[in-house]
């Protein structure tokens, strides 16, 4: 269903400071996947900690669909009995995967090499976003679709009958294109190659090899690497602890280097190499951040996350730095405005095709706060107004995006005027503790009236 059945305006007021300690939700990317592989695998896999927010639940339903089972056993624990590696069966019922691109992107991958067929839909936004960039190279296996121009939702997919293994560049910096052909693979008789020249989230990989995947990754000299998988592939339940989603710490991390007089830790955090250029960006702003308690958990590595109110310089981030970051650039472009100087962004391409065009959501946004911003063709220029000189006082249109709406309340925290946002009830697909959670840590936020 829609994410957005009635708008809920939400406007944030400044503060004097932000205290505590809290745990933002299990990391989405990681929750996904690891419904995924357990429905592909033979035996029981069981998970601790997987984020309970919509976009995840109707992947959930999605496995269940092709016939695996999944299970709430308690809050974050589920139980999945995967059916084995195409043993997947169609589905009686179209796939709804509401606002979610992930989900949707890397179940069409793991049907893909199956002799199957499914629709696949999702609410107004999603069916705004291009699926053609996964759904063309999964032509290379065999896999077949029809949809609107562009390959746009409601698409009807099926998979190939005699899949073939397959070798491909990826040509664009997405971690999600990447996995639905490495998902694809899993059932390609023979080894299968995928290339990519700009290092995206290595979560699909990792798990895989949890899983027992026979999977190896070779560095090229250009930078870039190449991901060999061994198709036909048996793989066996596991154990999954979902570590914490440093996406979603971003927004009170930022609130608590904007706010003055604050200091607020972030426990149990995702601190993936491909995952923490928020933490290193912000760090080179002169941000204090410090890690404490780093330690392993699953093939990952986490740590607590202490964060102390900071004066920020603008800088310019590297352009490469983007694919490990690339969903934290609008909670970044919060903390740029109340940098001294400005900060340079490129890179942004793969903004534009986000739950809404996030880049022009962004600049709207900023703009509406009083920030100057310098819209460039592949980012922006923000033009920082020092840690007390965010005007704000706007109102932000958020176009379903939950990133944005949670964005802009972080900014209303420390601006001068209180920041309204047009709705926040999308935020429920991937982070349906925000409000609750930053009110713990002193966040004021008031319903607007129509």
């Amino acid at each position: 269903m829609p994410a957005s059945a009635q708008a809920r305006p939400l406007r944030a007021h400044r503060l004097s400071a932000l205290n505590g300690t809290v745990a933002v939700p299990g990391d989405k990317s990681i929750s996904h996947r690891a419904l995924i592989l357990g429905a592909l695998a033979l035996g029981e896999t069981r998970i601790t900690g997987l984020l309970e927010a919509e976009d995840v639940l109707n992947t959930a339903e999605a496995v269940r669909a092709f016939g695996a089972r999944a299970i709430r056993v308690g809050k974050g624990s589920w139980h999945v009995h995967g059916t084995g590696v195409g043993g997947w069966n169609e589905p009686d019922d179209v796939l709804d995967f509401g606002n979610s691109g992930t989900g949707s992107r890397l179940m069409m991958g793991a049907m893909a090499t199956t002799s199957v067929s499914a629709v696949f839909t999702g609410d107004a936004s999603l069916r705004k976003r291009p699926m053609g960039r996964v759904l063309d190279p999964l032509k290379l296996f065999g896999a077949q679709y029809q949809g609107r121009a562009g390959g746009l939702m409601p698409v009807t997919l099926t998979g190939a009958a005699q899949p073939i293994c397959v070798e491909h560049k990826v040509t664009v910096a997405s971690a999600q294109v990447k996995s639905a052909m490495l998902l694809a693979a899993l059932n390609a008789p023979g080894r299968s190659r995928i290339a990519q020249t700009t290092l995206t989230r290595d979560h699909t990989e990792r798990m895989l090899t949890a899983f027992g995947a026979e999977i190896s990754v070779e560095a090229l000299a250009d930078g870039g690497e190449v991901i060999s998988l061994m198709g036909e592939a048996e793989l066996k339940g596991v154990a999954v602890d979902v570590p914490r989603d440093p996406s979603s710490a971003a927004f009170p991390m930022v609130a608590g280097l904007i706010v003055p007089g604050s200091e607020v830790t972030l426990s149990g955090v995702l601190l993936n190499p491909r995952r923490t250029g928020l933490i290193e960006t912000l760090l080179e702003m002169g941000a204090k951040i410090d890690i404490v308690n780093a330690r392993g958990s699953g093939g990952e590595k986490i740590g607590d996350l202490v964060v102390h109110a900071s004066s920020l310089k603008g800088v310019e981030v590297p352009p490469g730095r983007a694919p490990a970051m690339i969903d934290e650039y609008p909670v970044l472009a919060v903390a740029a405005a109340f940098a001294e100087g400005p900060t340079v962004m490129r890179g942004l391409e793969e903004l534009r095709v986000k739950e809404s065009d996030r880049l022009a959501a962004i600049i709207a946004g900023l703009r509406a706060a009083g920030i100057a911003v310098e819209e460039l063709p592949d980012g922006m220029v923000v033009e920082g107004r020092g840690g007390d000189g965010v005007p704000g006082g706007g109102l932000v249109t958020t176009h379903m995006d939950h990133r944005i709406a949670m964005s802009f309340l972080t900014m209303g925290l420390a601006s001068r005027l209180p920041m309204s946002v047009d709705d926040v009830s999308m935020v429920a697909t991937s982070f349906p503790e925000f409000e609750e959670l930053m009110r713990h840590l002193g966040a004021h936020f008031e319903a607007v009236e129509g």
